[in-house]
């Protein structure tokens, strides 16, 4: 997961609850409005193939702590492009409680935090998505720069809400501000990877596209928007 243990506690982490609450009703919502454009069976077999890849970021790919938090690869954008806003948010929001539940149990109390800071970003990214891609496009089609926005936006929200955390929780003190510095340095370097495989698996998603009926994608990956 991405807070360290102990960083926010007692009366703090509350608002944690709060924030995770709200991103959780609106990660809902973007559910409620997909199984009635596309039908529950597709929502669940995104959902289910979205938790089980977030599972693998967290617990498979490398990881290694930095400062305040660790450094995870998690493709968020790559999430978004291939199962849409809502399988990818739910995806999230299970794979990190699958993760925590099985391996990192002391984990489990900035569960709260971790989801905020994974969800809001991808939120933000969904609107961008709906901006710098025309809706003729299919998802499949994206460019390297809009694969490249997509990616910076999403980790440079995940470095900014482990800041806003860190600073909530330990202060202003210059050791603080040091570590979350060095996190948020290493972290970026995601944005390195994470574009290439944007792009990496569209291109593959494209080379298959006669199986994009099954209902495992989302429907934008081959198509224009409707």
């Amino acid at each position: 997961m991405h807070i360290e243990p102990g960083l926010v506690d007692g009366a703090k982490i509350v608002l944690s609850y709060a924030t995770a609450t709200a991103a959780g009703g609106y990660a809902l919502k973007l559910a409620w409005d997909e199984s009635r454009s596309n039908g529950i069976p597709s929502l669940a077999a995104r959902t289910l193939a979205a938790s089980a890849l977030v599972f693998c970021f967290f617990e498979v790919l490398p990881h290694y702590p930095v400062g305040v938090s660790e450094v995870h690869f998690i493709l968020g954008s790559t999430l978004l492009l291939l199962f849409g806003a809502a399988p990818a948010a739910i995806g999230l929001v299970v794979g990190l409680l699958i993760q925590g539940l099985l391996f990192s149990p002391f984990d489990l109390p900035q569960y709260g935090m971790n989801i905020t800071t994974l969800l809001v970003p991808l939120f933000a990214i969904k609107a961008l998505a709906d901006r710098i891609i025309p809706p003729k496009t299919p998802y499949v089609d994206v460019k390297y720069s809009q694969a490249l926005a997509l990616s910076t936006t999403y980790q440079g929200g995940v470095v900014i809400w482990v800041a806003i955390w860190a600073l909530y929780g330990a202060g202003f003190a210059a050791e603080n501000v040091s570590s979350i510095v060095h996190f948020g340095a290493a972290y970026m370097l995601v944005i390195i990877v994470e574009p290439l495989a944007d792009l990496a698996v569209l291109g593959i998603a494209k080379i298959l596209h006669g199986r994009h009926g099954t209902g495992l994608f989302t429907p934008r990956l081959h198509n224009a928007a409707a």
